[in-house]
């Protein structure tokens, strides 16, 4: 019997998920039928118990329902409790439980991907949003030298900095005073790329920086990766191999069998210079 998966969102129609996920059931040797979604912005909980009660074992989570679906679990992993948000939801009777792989997916395409190591790396990162939250416990358990959080509302980075403090070494700061800092990896988690626009982050923030990463994908040259470009960082990324990556976390926790991810990677890849 085929077994149901979905991703569900508002609007979704953008959405690569039912290929990476048929890429891997077809890869891995898996029977599913995985679909998108549009989801109600009024009826989102009716649209999950919809689907579950139709036979859905798990769901993909994206905009603009991460928080609405972290309400509605019955039960929350680590990473979804501290993100304040879930990508994945699994279904198991009356048990609706919510995890965020969206942390671990950045981290693995990093490191098994790009080939940096976070050990020992001083990182910045800026936003404050779900997607940069989700991050920041797995950054943490890579025991980088350092990680400094820049948002607009510094409040919010300030935060967050005090909650994780017992996981390692982490710092806020405003945009103005990242001029005195060196970083080897700089993220860009802010929505500023959506939106064709640039953080503002100082140039020189990014002079010694071997990468740069921004979280959206498939926007090409964005101003964050293309103030980096002119600064010199040698590597720039987008957010196509943490979409991979994290789609990837997914398909265990259901399926329980880890698929390749370097030929979709490489598939969804656009040169960004």
């Amino acid at each position: 019997m085929t077994d149901k998966y979905a991703v569900i969102g508002n609007p979704i129609g953008h959405t690569k998920s039912p290929m990476i996920h048929g890429s891997f059931a077809k890869d891995t040797g898996q029977d599913i039928d995985y679909v998108a979604i549009e989801g109600s912005l009024e009826h989102f909980a009716d649209d999950v118990h919809a689907f579950r009660k139709a036979g859905g074992l798990g769901m993909n989570v994206t905009a603009p329902f991460k928080l609405q679906a972290f309400a509605l679990a019955t039960e929350r992993l680590e990473r979804a409790e501290l993100a304040g948000a879930t990508n994945a939801l699994k279904f198991e009777g009356d048990r609706i439980i919510a995890d965020n792989f969206d942390g671990v997916g950045l981290t693995n395409d990093i490191q098994r991907n790009l080939g940096f190591a976070l050990k020992g790396a001083r990182m910045l990162v800026l936003g404050a949003g779900g997607a940069v939250r989700g991050a920041l416990l797995p950054f943490l358990a890579q025991q980088p030298e350092l990680l400094v959080l820049a948002n607009r509302t510094e409040s919010k980075a300030s935060d967050l900095a005090t909650q994780l403090g017992a996981h390692g070494r982490v710092h806020s700061c405003s945009y103005g005073d990242l001029a005195r800092e060196r970083f080897d990896i700089v993220i860009n988690g802010t929505s500023a790329s959506l939106k064709a626009e640039l953080p503002p982050v100082p140039a020189v923030a990014l002079r010694n920086a071997k990468l740069a990463y921004e979280l959206a994908y498939g926007k090409g040259l964005t101003p964050f990766l293309r103030l980096a470009h002119n600064a010199g960082v040698p590597k720039l990324a987008d957010g196509v191999g943490m979409l991979v990556e994290q789609a990837a976390e997914a398909f265990v926790w259901w399926r329980g069998v880890r698929p390749d991810t370097r030929a979709v990677i490489d598939r969804m890849t656009i040169p960004l210079v």
